[in-house]
């Protein structure tokens, strides 16, 4: 997976230092050198927002930044010792699902908890939901599916996973150059995936106007005008058939301003696909669209 940068406003957000005061450090003491996109936008990594924060901290403690701008070999040394750190291995990360698992099993909700929190305090925010909270959430409907585990079992789950990814919004970015709109289809009680996708465009330099569950279609469209929405995104995991479908669909792009893209994912809409396609919207398949769907 390609290394995450962010632009300058959303580093700031991230590392607590003002926008103005990151231009006037890398200007004065060279501190940062960020790279630039072709447009000419300064993006910085995540070891830009690590030295960031170091640089805080020092200034907080009354270390002046030019003295603490002399002591950036050393603070370079300590941050790549602490990225050379051992990272959670796909076995341990396979080990905390396991565990929440034999959680549910067992109906403990408490160990479910305790699980996933320790799971959050180990990983980033964007690695916690895409290799532990997002892998178990399709793990556990996959069981429910197949009968192994009841539905007290599945929500048991669900409500922690869910609570988890609510906090991590709350903590994620939300002042990108870019505006999304984000709903579930009219029926959808199903909202996991939708959170998922706010948390992931935050981190990416959107901000998220998050409508949630049971919104008529047209308000959708009406919001997406109003707000002057960059994208639109729906979450179709239910399947009440292709005429529900292509209605509630309809209904939504008739209210949403042309040249504005609409995103429909969710097993419902991978399964009327060439109906989404042909009334205008896209469907979203998986990490591969990431890319198309942030342009």
């Amino acid at each position: 997976m390609a290394e995450h940068t962010y632009r300058i406003h959303v580093a700031a957000q991230l590392s607590g230092v003002r926008t103005e005061l990151i231009r006037a450090w890398e200007r004065r003491y060279g501190v940062l050198t960020p790279r630039r996109t072709p447009s000419g936008y300064r993006v910085y990594t995540e070891r830009d927002v690590a030295l960031l924060k170091r640089l805080k901290q020092l200034t907080e403690q009354g270390v002046s930044i030019s003295e603490a701008a002399t002591m950036l070999p050393q603070l370079l040394v300590e941050l790549e010792g602490a990225s050379a750190s051992p990272s959670p291995s796909l076995t341990s990360l396979g080990a905390w699902r396991e565990e929440v698992l034999r959680a549910a099993q067992a109906l403990d909700q408490r160990r479910v908890a305790e699980v996933l929190d320790e799971v959050l305090a180990t990983l980033s925010p964007l690695k916690a939901f895409e290799e532990v909270l997002a892998p178990l959430q399709r793990e556990v409907g996959e069981r429910w599916h197949a009968g192994t585990f009841t539905v007290g079992q599945e929500h048991l789950v669900t409500q922690v996973v869910r609570a988890r990814i609510i906090n991590l919004l709350h903590a994620a970015p939300d002042r990108g150059s870019r505006h999304a709109v984000l709903a579930c289809f009219p029926d959808e009680q199903h909202e996991l995936g939708l959170l998922g996708t706010a948390l992931r465009l935050r981190h990416s330099d959107f901000s998220v106007t998050l409508l949630g569950q049971r919104v008529p279609p047209e308000d959708v469209g009406r919001m997406a005008s109003a707000l002057k929405a960059h994208l639109v995104g729906l979450s179709a995991v239910m399947d009440n058939g292709l005429e529900s479908f292509t209605s509630s669909l309809s209904r939504v792009l008739e209210g949403v301003p042309r040249g504005i893209p609409v995103w429909a994912g969710g097993p419902a809409a991978r399964r009327y696909r060439e109906a989404a396609e042909r009334l205008g919207a896209r469907v979203f398949d998986g990490e591969q669209d990431w890319s198309r769907l942030l342009e």
